[in-house]
């Protein structure tokens, strides 16, 4: 089994900044893309940002500019540094990642973490 799990979600003001980070844990051969995922109530969840095993970044055009994602090989684990933020931000951010478990496995599974709460307000 694997297991994603999130740290460093809080209250934070606008114009304030924030660092998440999400460390892969369990049965882990090699891991592909890991990224962020948001939902704000009532919305669908949405990409924030994705990271390849090979360094390649995709970010979503709301946080370009704001937002910066990076990992850890070492340590599996990713990180998403906001800035900047606004009210707008604002949602449970999931981290997700894609884990081959063994030398062995044919496919890359799909992992989720728990969420952790973002809210930017004054």
């Amino acid at each position: 089994q694997v297991q994603l799990v999130e740290s460093g979600g809080g209250l934070v003001q606008p114009g304030g900044s924030l660092r998440l980070s999400c460390a892969a844990s369990g049965r882990i051969f090699s891991i592909n893309y890991m990224g962020w995922y948001r939902q704000a109530p009532g919305k669908e969840r949405e990409l924030v940002a994705v990271i390849t095993s090979g360094s390649r970044i995709t970010y979503a055009d709301s946080v370009k500019g704001r937002f910066t994602i990076s990992r850890d090989n070492v340590k599996n684990t990713v990180y998403l540094h906001m800035s900047s933020l606004n009210p707008e931000d604002t949602a449970v951010y999931y981290c997700n990642a894609a884990v081959k478990p063994s030398f062995n496995s044919d496919v890359y599974g799909d992992y989720w973490g728990q969420g952790t709460q973002v809210t930017v307000s004054s």
